[in-house]
């Protein structure tokens, strides 16, 4: 990377280069996506992961790091150091998916005609890498969780302490991890270092990075990032208590077509690639349209997991001018992409098929 990439990095608050080549800016400071038509491999490689971050990436030193598991649900509080999560505890891998909830935002207030608040997502706010680490029921289990717990909360170390309550079946599910490697380097520092937690299928403020304490309580814990944010606001989300809609948890089925927006292309055959992502569950078919005619099914390659994004590709021979690609993926439960998603006021889970704008050239 050149010196400049390296400087625009410094001020925005993240420590990786976040070129224009493989990034895109959001203007917040703190949050980039990963370029569609820059992706390749399966992993989505750490210098090109998408970052999103309530604050400004901060810098631990491991050797005075150390995580906390404390709580009313909690036999007696224990202290874990960096040494002893890589020496003490198995280690495991699973890869998986990380996508924001409000990924697509601005695509979803073109839709409904509106600005929304918060950060403005194009496609890119998703990524997938192989994440290696402890299980967090190993953690739990050696604080001695008791099964009166109702929910258990990673908090992280960054400025504005970011944390995210999770019911205690998905915090002891195998694939639920205290990471401590991504894509087989230790964690880079805007991803977590030295641990953060991998929530597989779920939105992505679930996965706090930077963590330095683990609450477990009897009692559901409410805090602004399950009451305020990351919830669904609007007429089909009626509040209760403190919390002022629905909080999001697993995602919904969403692809995502490996081109720029809006795309050019030749007058030639093309391999149209893409990625589809069911949250929890797995890919079972993708279909794609052109010009709004009739479905037809996109062949899926590689793996096919749950948790994790499945590729997928089609032929298409274009004729000039302009033309829309449309995609519509459906996972192993039978759920769908829809047509059309209900306004929220955040605008989170835009999981609705898209028609993706393409000019054709003449030449």
């Amino acid at each position: 990377m050149t010196t400049t990439d390296t400087a625009v990095s410094a001020a925005h608050g993240v420590v990786k280069p976040v070129p224009d080549a493989y990034m895109e800016d959001t203007g917040t400071g703190l949050d980039f996506g990963t370029r569609a038509d820059r992706m390749a491999g399966h992993l989505t490689p750490n210098d090109r992961f998408f970052v999103r971050s309530h604050s400004p990436t901060p810098r631990i030193d491991p050797d005075t790091w150390s995580l906390r598991i404390e709580g009313d649900a909690v036999r007696a509080p224990v202290t874990f150091t960096y040494d002893d999560l890589w020496h003490t505890f198995p280690l495991v891998s699973v890869t998986r998916t990380i996508e924001c909830a409000g990924n697509r935002r601005v695509l979803f207030g073109r839709q409904h005609g509106r600005r929304i608040a918060g950060t403005p997502w194009g496609r890119g706010a998703v990524s997938t890498a192989e994440w290696t680490g402890v299980r967090l029921r190993d953690l739990l289990e050696a604080a001695g969780v008791g099964a009166d717990a109702h929910d258990v909360m990673p908090v992280a170390l960054d400025e504005c302490g970011a944390r995210r309550p999770m019911p205690l079946a998905k915090a002891l599910a195998d694939d639920t991890l205290l990471a401590l490697a991504m894509n087989g380097e230790p964690l880079p520092p805007d991803h977590g270092f030295p641990a953060r937690v991998v929530v597989s299928g779920w939105l992505g403020a679930a996965s706090i990075k930077w963590v330095g304490r683990i609450e477990v309580s009897r009692a559901p814990i409410h805090v602004p990032w399950n009451t305020e944010d990351y919830v669904l606001i609007g007429p089909e989300h009626p509040a209760h208590g403190p919390v002022l809609g629905t909080p999001i948890n697993e995602l919904p089925v969403t692809s995502l077509v490996e081109l720029d927006w809006p795309a050019e292309l030749r007058p030639r055959p093309q391999l149209i690639r893409g990625r589809s992502f069911a949250g929890e569950q797995r890919i079972a078919s993708v279909a794609y349209s052109i010009d709004r005619g009739p479905w037809q099914e996109a062949r899926l390659t590689g793996a096919c997991e749950a948790g994790a994004w499945t590729r997928w590709h089609f032929t298409w021979s274009p004729a000039p001018g302009d033309h829309t690609i449309s995609v519509r993926a459906t996972d192993t439960t039978g759920r769908t992409q829809p047509s059309h998603v209900p306004w929220n006021r955040l605008g989170y889970l835009n999981n609705q098929i898209l028609e993706h704008p393409v000019r054709v050239s003449a030449a």
